[in-house]
């Protein structure tokens, strides 16, 4: 059974009334190593015709997933990623890593007018989080900070912005982690997370400089 497409009447309601709709989703919240990344993708209410096939990332094909990648970025107003390392993942907490490679990736957009965020919890403005964050993240959270947010379970699936938001981030983190250095974790099978042969491989081999240490690895 194909999965159900994304469709823009949610980003077209907000567009209608704050011009620009910012769909923003994350990649590898729930891995074992390697950074987190948050694609962003920002929209008007007039675009031209959607990349065929746009769902939730986790949805697709490896190749599907591929192929959407450059008919997303010509589609779109514009785009892109913000990531958080390891180490930041481990010294702040993952909800303070994922604010700080949302905030990274909305630096490098105009300000949109709306927010479109997936899952329950507002992780981008509710409250800043880093004890390390340099000037340029805290004033893009203070420029976010009045910017309606609208939080959406499954957006990533049923919304085009935020589909297109989490394709991205997904193709750029798998790559990042099927390029790392192997050492017998067989990053290229697991991007990272906690599959059975990866924490046998953790168990055998020890954790390396890319593992979340301040985790549970066992």
């Amino acid at each position: 059974m194909s999965p159900t497409l994304a469709d823009r009447d949610v980003e077209i309601e907000l567009a209608q009334s704050f011009g620009t709709v910012v769909g923003l989703d994350e990649v590898g919240r729930g891995a074992l190593a390697g950074p987190v990344c948050v694609g962003a993708v920002l929209v008007q209410e007039t675009m031209g015709t959607l990349p065929a096939g746009l769902t939730d990332s986790k949805l697709l094909t490896v190749t599907k997933r591929e192929t959407l990648v450059d008919p997303i970025k010509n589609w779109s107003t514009a785009w892109a990623l913000g990531w958080a390392s390891v180490s930041e993942i481990d010294s702040e907490g993952i909800i303070a890593a994922l604010q700080l490679a949302a905030l990274r990736a909305l630096a490098e957009l105009p300000k949109a007018g709306a927010v479109l965020l997936d899952g329950k919890q507002n992780w981008i403005s509710d409250k800043f989080r880093s004890l390390t964050a340099n000037q340029e993240e805290r004033r893009t959270f203070s420029k976010y900070k009045e910017v309606p947010i609208r939080t959406l379970v499954r957006a990533d699936s049923s919304c085009s912005v935020v589909a297109a938001a989490s394709v991205l981030a997904k193709v750029a983190r798998d790559q990042y982690m099927a390029n790392l250095e192997d050492k017998g974790y067989r990053w290229d099978e697991n991007k990272g997370y906690g599959t059975a042969a990866h924490r046998q491989a953790i168990r055998e081999i020890g954790v390396s400089e890319h593992h979340r240490r301040s985790w549970k690895l066992g």
